[in-house]
Formats: structure tokens, C-alpha cells, sequence
């Protein structure tokens, strides 16, 4: 098993996309719970800053490297990650993978008729694919009797779409609860899976520049497009500082 790197003082798997797929397949198979954290660049700043976030990612049962921002990270602090693997993509592959081996999945989070719609299309995507279940991102998430609905259902993979960090603070409250054996952060994917959001086409995921597709397409992003270079300043100044790429000091 490759070893973590620890970037900032924030873990993340340097896997492709064939080795994650097959490492969530391990835990479908035989527990126990455990999360999986799909780490974009402006989740890596937030990591690096917020000392309960980072607990819960360096915690998880794999962390991949989500984004071209986490991959020139990596790379000015004196490391290569070769492949990236995009949240939506090991997403659909585990969809994949659920139908074909009869793991149940269900889809929680996103406005209401998201799941639904999402659940519907990746039936047809994936056939034999068995969605247990679906719940929209609304309301008191904390309610008990949220949890309890999804454990009802029986999923063994947990999808939820709450956006970063709110999902990976909840997945890492209520995952055993909810009974799935692995839960995963999909921050927007749902709403791509249910056709109301486009991907980025194949050449600017191919240069790492789909998230300036989505930002001409959704202006508002542009808050959150300004956390890339305080990303990579603070890398800078850790390389500069000539710090390694070692656990955090604070345990996490």
C-alpha cells in the first residue's frame, strides 16, 4: 500500500484512480466504517488551517488527491502525485462497481429532487445498480432520526453531497450510525449525476483548468476560486521553509 504524504499537515493518498476503487471495494467487503475524503486544493487550506477538519481528513480511510490545485501543491513542495482522481469520477466507478457486485448505495444531500433524479439516471448508467435510498441536504442533519432512516434502508456505501467541510464533519459523526460501511463527500457531484450541472469538457479536465469552466459558468464561485493561490502561497512558504511532508506535530 503506497504510504500517505502529508501536505500543509494534511494527508492525502497518492492513489489512482484503480488503486482507490479497489481499496473502497477492501472495506465494502469487510469494514469496518470508514471514510473517504476527495481533497480539492481549497479543501487542503481549510485542512491545513482548521484543526478539527484536518483531524477528520488525516483520519479517514482514504484521502484522494481531488483537483490540479492539490497536484501542484504536491509538486511545489518537492513531491509528484501523478494522477488525480476526480471525486465525480470515483463516484460513478463505485456506482459501478456497487451494481456489479451487489453492494446498495444511497444518496443523501443536495436540494430536494436532486438524489432522486441522480438515483433514477445512474440506474439506467449502471444497470442492477440498487439505490436503498435518497434524503435531500435539508433541515437538521443532526436529527437522529435522519441517520436512522439511512441505517433502515440498509446501504452499504454512503454517498453524501453537503459540500466540504460539512459532509466530512458528519460522515465522521454519524457514518457508523448510519450503518454504511464506507461514506464519501461528493460536495456537487449529485447535481451532475441528476443532469442539472455540466462537467467541464474532456480537454480542460485534461489540463487541470476545469474549475475556471466553473466559474465562468457560476460567477459567484469566485470567493472560493481566490482560495487556490492562498493555497499555494502557503505551500511556498513551506517549501521555502524547508519543512518534509511528515504527520502533523498536533497528532492528527
Amino acid at each position: 500500500m503506497t504510504a500517505p504524504l502529508y501536505l500543509l499537515g494534511v494527508r492525502v493518498d497518492p492513489v489512482s484512480m484503480e488503486d482507490a476503487v479497489e481499496r473502497v471495494r477492501t472495506r465494502l467487503r469487510a469494514g469496518p466504517p470508514g471514510l473517504v475524503v476527495t481533497l480539492n486544493a481549497l479543501m487542503l487550506g481549510r485542512a491545513a488551517r482548521d484543526a478539527e477538519f484536518r483531524r477528520v481528513v488525516n483520519a479517514a480511510a482514504l484521502v484522494v488527491p481531488d483537483g490540479a490545485g492539490t497536484l501542484l501543491a504536491a509538486r511545489i513542495l518537492g513531491t509528484r502525485i501523478s494522477e488525480r482522481v476526480a471525486g465525480v469520477d470515483l463516484t460513478d466507478r463505485l456506482c459501478a462497481l456497487c451494481a456489479h457486485e451487489g453492494y446498495r448505495v444511497f444518496l443523501f444531500g443536495a436540494t430536494p429532487g436532486v438524489a432522486e433524479d441522480a438515483a433514477r439516471l445512474l440506474a439506467v448508467r449502471h444497470p442492477g445498480l440498487v439505490v436503498a435510498g435518497t434524503r435531500h441536504g435539508y433541515g437538521d442533519l443532526d436529527d437522529p432520526t435522519v441517520t436512522d432512516r439511512i441505517r433502515e434502508a440498509g446501504p452499504d456505501l454512503l454517498v453524501a453531497a453537503l459540500g466540504s467541510p460539512q459532509q466530512e464533519l458528519w460522515l465522521d459523526r454519524w457514518l457508523v450510525r448510519a450503518g454504511a460501511r464506507v461514506g464519501i463527500g461528493v460536495g456537487g457531484t449529485l447535481d451532475v449525476f441528476a443532469g442539472r450541472s455540466r462537467r467541464a469538457p474532456e480537454w480542460m479536465r485534461r489540463w487541470g483548468i476545469e474549475w475556471l469552466y466553473r466559474l465562468l459558468r457560476q460567477p459567484r464561485r469566485w470567493r472560493q476560486a481566490l482560495g487556490l493561490p492562498g493555497v499555494l502561497g502557503m505551500a511556498l512558504a513551506e517549501r521555502f521553509q524547508g519543512r518534509r511532508h511528515s504527520p502533523p506535530s498536533d497528532g492528527y
